[in-house]
This record gives structure tokens, sequence and C-alpha cells, in this order.
């Protein structure tokens, strides 16, 4: 099965991980974010595998436009309903390959997790 990608194809961090598997010779998936956002059953697995911490996107521009409300009922309580509707908020790239799921770009981790 092919690893899918996850993200917005203007992110540097998508950028490099589509060029990573590229350069491998690995197929994989892409999937925009703003023309499929995940459902809420895909963004529960992603915070089940990852964590609500580690989905959550704080540097991003979105974050920085929120109202204090959504960023304090973000970072204390359920954030499913905040990423359908801001899908940028999302970490990128989300990696789902072999039942496992990543988010971020490193090229080590990303090596170990293909080479094996």
């Amino acid at each position: 099965m092919n690893p899918v990608i996850y993200g917005i194809p203007n992110c540097d961090s998508v950028k490099k991980a589509k060029q990573w598997l590229e350069a491998k010779d690995l197929d994989y998936r892409f999937v925009d974010f703003r023309k499929t956002a995940p459902s809420p059953i895909q963004l529960q697995h992603w915070i089940n595998a990852v964590g609500q911490k580690a989905l959550l996107n704080k540097r991003s521009t979105t974050w920085k436009n929120l109202s204090e409300l959504d960023r304090s009922e973000a970072e204390s309580g359920d954030i499913i309903t905040l990423l359908l509707n801001h899908p940028t908020l999302i970490k990128r790239p989300v990696l789902e390959h072999k039942g496992e799921t990543t988010v971020g770009f490193n090229a080590g981790d990303y090596a170990t997790r293909f080479e094996r």
C-alpha cells in the first residue's frame, strides 16, 4: 500500500516530503486539505496516533488569526470541530503508511520508515 500525504501544496514541509519520496522512487498519494477536508473520524484517528498537541499547528497564520476564545477552546478541549473548520491548523504533512500516522517532515524519520 502506497503512503498517503495530507497537507496543502504550497507548504514547504509538504513539498520536502513529496520531493523526498520522489527522489526515492516511492509512489504516494497526495490529499489537499483544502479540496478534501479530513473527516471527524480521520481526525480522531490522527489525534489517537500523535496526540492533539502534535497535530495542532500553532505556528500557522490561521492560528495567529483565531479569536482568543477559539484558541482557548483548542488548548483546553476537543479540537476536532476547530480542525474541521480550519484544516490549515493541522500540522503538515500528515503521513499515513502501513497503519502508522506521523506529522511533520524529517528526512531521518522518513529514511527509517521507508528503508526498512
